[in-house]
């Protein structure tokens, strides 16, 4: 398939991420009017001014999550679902947190027409995590803040690793990856690429 080549030569080596990507149908989790592009490598827009991302920053940010099969994986940024239901077949729970309701909805139908029950949709916001069903393995972040929101690393497991955009709202971010360590002591980081999310915002949406 052309898709995974692509992802290959842009340096997606983990055989469980590529199979991943292989079994979600994108365009499942595309708009009717985008669907030819689906499985272009770039991101579409969505509902709610919101976007599905590129295929190679949902692998490389899945890839650099280094999931295990027992894990327990928070999102936060449903968006689609698409990214949920690549997390869904590499982890044992998925925990996915979006703050409009509409699109909290349609990606929990698009899950469930999938047969994707270890999937969790949770409608919240989304700086909070959720603590109701900390703590964490892995947790990935799909909308860019100028720094982790504190209540995430609380909810990571030690040793556990976190993946998020952080920069300006506007413009390029850096994708970061962080381990947590002993407690007190202030996580690994290492700077993974230059990527472009929207931004985190708090709060829950009102209306949508």
């Amino acid at each position: 398939m052309q898709f995974l080549l692509a992802m290959r030569r842009r340096g997606i080596h983990d055989l469980r991420v590529l199979r991943a990507l292989e079994l979600v149908p994108r365009d499942r989790f595309v708009e009717r009017e985008h669907a030819e592009h689906a499985y272009a490598d770039q991101a579409l827009p969505i509902d709610c001014g919101q976007t599905i991302s590129q295929p190679y920053v949902v692998a490389a940010m899945t890839e650099a999550l280094q999931i295990e099969p027992s894990h327990k994986v928070l999102e936060i940024g449903t968006g689609s679902g698409y990214q949920a239901a690549i997390l869904a077949h590499l982890a044992a729970q998925v925990v996915t947190v979006e703050r409009y309701r509409t699109l909290a909805e349609e990606a929990e139908r698009r899950l469930r027409d999938l047969d994707l029950d270890n999937v969790t949709v949770v409608v919240a916001d989304g700086t909070l995590g959720a603590p109701e069903h900390a703590p964490f393995d892995r947790i990935v972040v799909t909308a860019a803040a100028a720094e982790v929101p504190p209540a995430l690393f609380g909810q990571l497991a030690p040793g556990g690793i976190l993946v998020a955009p952080v920069g300006p709202a506007s413009g390029v971010q850096s994708l970061y990856r962080y381990r947590k360590r002993e407690e007190g002591a202030p996580p690994e980081r290492d700077e993974l690429l230059s990527v472009r999310f929207v931004p985190l915002v708090p709060g829950k949406a009102a209306a949508l």
